[in-house]
Parts: structure tokens; C-alpha cells; sequence
């Protein structure tokens, strides 16, 4: 997989990376997200240090993660009571029926 150098910028600091040539549009497009949230707190909060902004940013993003692994787990778990209700019915299909 052929590698590359990149440098983006998150809350008015450089960060160079290596990374998958493929990947370099997703790495710029998160880093524009994340950036966007923390000016949306730096302005509403802004008699607060650049920390704040960034914990305000973290926490948004982490409990979106959340309820973002919520939802497929629910997902999950209702394919397997679906897979199981089919089994059942097979099975109650071949014996009782």
C-alpha cells in the first residue's frame, strides 16, 4: 500500500502523518469536522481556554460513536432474533406440522 506524508492542522496546530495514499481525503475531511466543532466552541465559549473547545469536540464526537455502536448492536441483535425466529418456525414446520 503506497504511503504518504500529509500535514494537517487541528486547533491551530501541525500534525504531520504518514498515511495510505487512500486514505488521505477521509484523514482531510475529519480534520475539517473537527475543526469546525472546536470554532463552534471556541465562539460560544469564547472566554475559554482552547482545551474546553476541544473537550467540548470530543465529548460531541465520542457520544455520537456511541450512539452510533447502540444502533448496530440493536441492528445485530434483531437480524439473530429474526435468524432465530426462522429457525424456530422451520423447526416447528417440520416437527409439529
Amino acid at each position: 500500500m503506497e504511503q504518504q506524508s500529509i500535514q494537517i492542522n487541528i486547533a491551530d496546530r501541525a500534525y504531520p502523518l504518514r498515511i495510505p495514499a487512500a486514505d488521505e481525503e477521509k484523514i482531510r475531511a475529519a480534520a475539517k469536522i473537527i475543526n469546525e466543532k472546536i470554532n463552534l466552541y471556541r465562539n460560544r465559549y469564547s472566554n475559554r481556554d482552547i482545551q474546553d473547545a476541544l473537550s467540548m469536540a470530543l465529548l460531541q464526537f465520542v457520544i455520537r460513536l456511541i450512539e452510533a455502536e447502540q444502533r448496530e448492536e440493536a441492528v445485530r441483535i434483531i437480524e439473530d432474533l429474526n435468524n432465530l425466529d426462522n429457525l424456530l418456525d422451520d423447526y416447528i414446520k417440520v416437527n409439529f406440522i
